[in-house]
């Protein structure tokens, strides 16, 4: 890998230096809002030009690629109808504060305990990675709750009681960050289950029906100290594509934005440059909206990049089982609309970043009658319209899930929908050719870069005005050079994996680059506008 950085670095510096010695005339589209025109108008602070910006870490093409990933459902935050098996017959009730419970009444405190350490060890399994490896999982999304971290966590709550179960729960949770990371998969840490319950289903850790959370500050206390925590072990943890403090908020709950401001403000003391996720309590365009605010450039760096977390479902709502699913495929083509408007124009907007963190196959009984049965055709419809929809427009999709009991799980499951290529990774992540590819875009990035200055440079001359376009140039070569680096990481990993990344996480890319750049006054927009191009066009002469 070093050798590759090496490599990478030489590579940019180089392209630098040819594109500073050369005559300002390469390339681009003119395309891009129109109030870019008033860009000027509106100056960042001027900061002085970075020196030496290096090129992506693994660390950063873990965090910022397109994540084709699935949830480990049921692992760490038990659900019975996924894994009953860790239900015994008289448990009452389908959380993992009942199947604790139970085991703890039936068996006591230390057999219970070695039951649950059994299961978070051996439920995962090697030949599981391999296979999510060789299928082209880039990423896991794990859940877990605040009682994983152990007794000081559960004090005051309703695992007090059975904390000694989770004394080692939490090196449980490291030790399988870094089995991933052996095979090439990143993990998102995700507190699925917040003190009282941030909805009333039983996936917050209980049976109470409540949404206690929202009313209560010791909650709200507890769980920011849990995500402290969080933070603070996975700073040093290879592997973590992300931490997500919150798990499907209730709709409209009062003080969620508060309550993410103020946690957010905690973790980004302890590491800013980590990705936070965030629930959007089920309405998209009001959380995007309150993100661009604090993925804006003129934050400064200051606070963690914020991802936005939506969950597509079609099978629960009285209206999806009315449809037909054909109806439905072809309904998944205008989600994240939100979006429209948002994203593309960090300076003019902040970056808008949204992933699907839930999803799956699943359909009603009622949908597939209207269809005329269900059929492996029309499974495979929906899912290929879910995964051409989400990497259209999402950062990353999760599909719930990869494990359960019942493997391999139907059209709730990954492993049965991706053999059954419903569940279709990037094109990129697929082809075996990477380096010959990266060798034939290397050779067209001189002609590409100069027909899209000379587009760029010739639509805003005949505009009139004074610009600088050499900042355009600047930010196409950078982008190019990481659109480079993304799609070769994986050919440097010892030949483990095939395929090549693509920055999926775009926009939040977008501002993390230009804030390490050091751009800013009034035609920083070129700057972007560049970078964005020379993504497209590394991608173009790549053909991916």
């Amino acid at each position: 890998m070093k050798r590759f950085m090496d490599k990478a670095k030489a590579f940019v510096d180089d392209h630098d230096k040819s594109s500073r010695d050369q005559p300002s005339n390469p390339g681009g589209q003119h395309g891009g809002p129109p109030q870019q025109q008033q860009h000027h108008q509106q100056p960042m602070q001027q900061q002085p030009p970075s020196h030496g910006i290096q090129p992506p870490s693994p660390a950063d093409v873990t965090r910022y690629r397109y994540h084709h990933a699935a949830n480990f459902g049921s692992l760490f935050i038990l659900e019975r109808w996924l894994c009953g098996h860790m239900f015994p017959d008289k448990s009452e009730g389908s959380s993992e504060l009942a199947a604790v419970k139970a085991w703890v009444k039936k068996d006591g405190m230390d057999s219970a305990r070695e039951r649950f350490e059994k299961h978070w060890n051996e439920w995962i399994r090697d030949s599981d990675l391999q296979w999510l490896r060789d299928n082209k999982c880039t990423t896991i999304r794990l859940p877990i709750g605040y009682f994983t971290l152990g007794p000081p966590y559960c004090k005051d709550t309703a695992f007090e009681k059975y904390s000694a179960v989770y004394q080692n729960a939490w090196a449980a949770v490291k030790k399988l960050v870094q089995r991933c990371h052996d095979y090439g998969i990143g993990v998102v840490v995700d507190l699925h289950g917040l003190p009282g319950g941030a909805n009333a289903q039983d996936h917050s850790g209980t049976n109470s029906g409540k949404a206690e959370f929202w009313g209560s500050r010791s909650y709200r206390e507890l769980a920011t100290r849990c995500l402290c925590f969080i933070a603070q072990q996975c700073s040093r943890i290879e592997g973590v594509a992300g931490i997500q403090i919150i798990n499907e908020a209730e709709w409209g709950a009062k003080g969620m934005f508060e309550w993410y401001d103020s946690a957010i403000a905690e973790i980004s003391k302890i590491d800013a440059s980590m990705p936070v996720y965030v629930s959007d309590a089920w309405d998209l365009n009001k959380c995007l909206q309150w993100s661009q605010g604090k993925n804006s450039p003129r934050s400064g760096g200051a606070s963690c990049p914020v991802v936005v977390d939506t969950h597509y479902y079609w099978c629960f709502s009285a209206a999806d089982k009315a449809k037909k699913p054909q109806q439905i495929s072809q309904e998944v083509w205008g989600k994240m609309k939100p979006l429209d408007g948002k994203d593309g124009s960090v300076i003019d907007r902040g970056a808008a970043q949204v992933i699907v963190g839930e999803y799956s196959c699943v359909l009603g009984e009622e949908t597939w009658s209207n269809g005329g049965g269900k059929n492996d055709e029309l499974v495979r419809q929906f899912g290929n319209a879910e995964s051409g929809r989400f990497q259209q427009r999402a950062g990353g999709s999760f599909f719930w899930t990869y494990r359960m009991d019942w493997m391999e799980g139907g059209e709730w499951g990954f492993k049965q929908m991706t053999n059954a290529r419903a569940i279709t990774p990037p094109q990129s992540l697929a082809v075996s050719d990477v380096q010959e590819r990266i060798h034939h875009a290397q050779a067209g990035m001189q002609q590409q870069k100069h027909s899209a200055y000379s587009n760029h440079a010739g639509y805003w001359d005949s505009q009139g005005g004074h610009y600088e376009h050499q900042r355009f140039a600047d930010g196409w070569d950078l982008g190019f050079h990481d659109a480079t680096a993304f799609f070769g990481m994986r050919s440097q990993s010892g030949g483990q994996l095939n395929g090549g990344d693509k920055i999926g996480m775009l926009d939040l890319w977008v501002l993390k680059r230009l804030r390490e750049s050091g751009q800013g006054g009034g035609f920083v927009w070129e700057w972007e506008q560049g970078f964005r191009q020379g993504v497209v066009g590394f991608y173009q002469l790549a053909g991916i």
